[in-house]
């Protein structure tokens, strides 16, 4: 099962980037036992149309295109579910259990989600009801999917 990580701006280079790229390598390498496949990130660039409503379309639109037939879509959304831990590695193994070709996790622009692109949308998963930098939103998602692969390999990393 592939793994996308969908995300509306670039990282530039610093503390969040390197992170970001030590959770999905580890993620990656963890995963492999599980028949996961390599972590792809992938960025789009922020609309700079004038109008919200516009931003939040041309967003919608670059990510659809990102989504593979058949995949599971997930929208990193405050007003979405708390899961913990181990919610979220049983959901990624009934997931793969189910034969889902792909995960996207899409994490989106400044003005949030178009409703065509919430409509696709299997999951909609929530980091709490702070406002987080996406920056930091994509060290989170990565840091959780290294966690879900140790959960469900029973590597020793999640202990809690």
């Amino acid at each position: 099962m592939r793994i996308i990580i969908a995300a509306v701006g670039k990282l530039k280079s610093g503390p969040e980037t390197e992170l970001s790229e030590r959770y999905a390598k580890r993620a990656t390498q963890t995963g492999r036992a599980l028949g996961l496949k390599a972590i792809e990130v992938i960025e789009i660039r922020e609309s700079r149309a004038d109008e919200a409503s516009k931003r939040m379309l041309e967003e919608a639109i670059a990510l659809t295109t990102i989504i593979p037939p058949g995949a599971v879509v997930v929208l990193l959304d405050v007003k979405g579910e708390n899961r913990d831990s181990d919610q979220l590695a049983a959901q990624l193994s009934a997931w793969r259990a189910n034969d889902a070709p792909a995960v996207v996790f899409i994490i989106g622009g400044a003005d949030g989600f178009a409703p065509s692109l919430r409509d696709k949308a299997t999951l909609r998963l929530s980091f709490g009801t702070a406002t987080w930098p996406h920056q930091l939103v994509r060290v989170m998602l990565l840091e959780q999917l290294y966690r879900a692969t140790t959960i469900l390999t029973g590597h020793p990393y999640h202990r809690g």
